[in-house]
């Protein structure tokens, strides 16, 4: 879930780390390179189009998972750690960084979230992810919440939208402009009284 680039930049240049950052998405794919490429780092970091599972044979000092287990789900969550825990080395350790829900929720195909904006997602209590991690064969190190940060975020992200409004809807148009709107506006309401968290889970 490397998205559009900038964790596996930041490690390049903060860390001198080699990296390779992964996507399903073309577009962030394209993005991500080209951010790479502009931030001299296109030598340490190599991004694919390529999905999780088939990453098999190699082997990693450290995993970050950030904005992408969302999309995992209850049942295939065992898996996921199962693979994720096959791709370190000894002493490795992983990252995995998710919008959460106390006692987990999965989003309704019918909901505005669901059709619009997050097919098929679902959020864990974090409490089913940390022991799913530890079945996995991994040590809980750490658990950061950091809902409050995240309403900030949101907030700010709507704020961009909006002193940004007519490029949005000439980019994407007045519907999808609304969507997001919307959604992010509901978002940090969301985080600020705790409905939904987002943690980070250090393995």
């Amino acid at each position: 879930g490397c998205g559009w680039g900038p964790v596996p930049t930041h490690a390049a240049t903060r860390s001198d780390a080699r990296v390779v950052g992964i996507t399903i998405s073309a577009a962030q794919a394209d993005l991500a390179r080209k951010r790479v490429a502009q931030a001299g780092v296109a030598d340490r970091v190599e991004i694919r189009l390529q999905d999780y599972r088939d990453l098999g044979g190699e082997h990693f000092d450290a995993i970050s998972s950030i904005g992408m287990f969302e999309h995992v789900g209850a049942e295939r969550t065992a898996g996921y750690f199962d693979t994720l825990r096959s791709l370190l080395r000894p002493k490795g350790r992983l990252l995995n960084h998710a919008i959460s829900s106390p006692g987990g929720s999965r989003i309704g195909s019918r909901s505005f979230i669901g059709r619009y904006v997050f097919p098929d997602g679902e959020l864990l209590d974090v409490g089913t992810t940390a022991l799913a991690m530890q079945r996995s064969g991994f040590e809980l190190r750490d658990v950061e919440a950091l809902r409050e940060h995240y309403a900030l975020t949101l907030r700010a992200w709507v704020a961009n939208l909006q002193a940004n409004w007519d490029r949005a809807v000439e980019l994407v148009g007045v519907g999808r402009a609304r969507v997001w709107l919307l959604y992010m506006a509901a978002s940090a309401l969301g985080f600020e009284d705790g409905g939904i968290g987002i943690h980070q889970v250090l393995g």
